[in-house]
């Protein structure tokens, strides 16, 4: 578990000195992964947030535009998370766009949800830059919860992992270590114009984090490669269209060749202290009953 509370404490306290008021934190994709805990986190250290979402309260939606001005009217800093993913088609022109709305509004700080070793998510990011030179860039490891939350937690469930990655072994990061970076680059000072990645602290094959499940659950479960095409297949079914479907398998077929097969000390840098281990994530969302079915 992350000391949260010790963490917020001083965030807020930064947050509130720094100016008349705390921020007021446009939180996008703010039900997903990440957006969702940046919002409990804020919302638990009495910081002003607004939960932007295609079907919430605050309407926003990265495939409508004329759905972002109202969102951010009145909004002190944002976090930008963007769907599908910041390498998709089309992601630089959103950016691009954002940032000279976002500006427009008044918006000061800006803190962007990336991909690690995602070329194409690097051309997004200097897209957003344009508008803010500061901007602060989280690239993140694949999601220990994606075993969790997502079509991968079904396979856990049915003791069949199956996807596109091989044998190769990827710096699994946990989503409650990507939002305390997330809410940090927010709230305090000095993280402006920087660049984070973020890893956990060691490397796990696909079959080596299903043992790690498996271990923790009582329950066998085991991975098993897919080509690109099958796994595509297999997310159409999920209910994703076909083009996009294709396209996040080609994306997650490239990104585990091995490229990214490294540990870095980002949340360290940011939080002082090591990033939570996989078998720490499996131990807690077990606990939680996120594989209970």
């Amino acid at each position: 578990m992350t000391n949260t509370e010790q963490v917020l404490g001083s965030k807020v306290d930064l947050a509130v000195s720094s100016g008349a008021r705390a921020r007021t934190v446009l939180v996008t994709s703010g039900t997903g992964k990440t957006g969702r805990r940046v919002v409990e986190r804020l919302g638990s250290g009495d910081v002003p947030v607004r939960v932007g979402s295609r079907a919430g309260e605050v309407r926003f939606d990265w495939a409508d535009d004329s759905t972002w001005g109202a969102a951010l009217r009145g909004a002190d800093a944002a976090y930008v998370a963007y769907y599908p993913d910041l390498a998709a088609p089309g992601a630089q022109d959103a950016m691009r766009l954002f940032g000279r709305m976002a500006v427009d509004t008044g918006v000061r700080r800006v803190v962007l949800l990336s991909g690690r070793g995602e070329p194409e998510a690097v051309l997004a990011e200097s897209a957003l830059g344009e508008a803010y030179p500061d901007l602060t860039v989280i690239r993140s490891a694949f999601f220990a919860q994606n075993f969790s939350e997502g079509a991968m937690a079904e396979g856990v469930l049915a003791g069949v992992v199956a996807f596109p990655g091989g044998g190769t072994a990827e710096p699994w990061i946990d989503a409650d270590d990507v939002a305390d970076v997330v809410v940090a680059a927010l709230t305090e000072d000095g993280h402006e114009g920087q660049t984070y990645e973020l890893t956990g602290p060691r490397l796990l094959t696909f079959a080596e984090a299903a043992a790690e499940i498996s271990r923790v659950t009582g329950r066998a479960v085991r991975y098993t490669a897919v080509s690109g095409t099958e796994y595509a297949e297999s997310l159409n079914r999920f209910g994703l269209p076909v083009p996009e479907a294709e396209w996040l398998a080609g994306l997650f077929t490239t990104l585990l060749d091995g490229h990214n097969a490294s540990t870095t000390d980002g949340v360290k840098r940011v939080l002082g202290r090591e990033p939570r281990d996989f078998a720490a994530f499996a131990r807690h969302a077990a606990a939680a009953g996120a594989w209970e079915g």
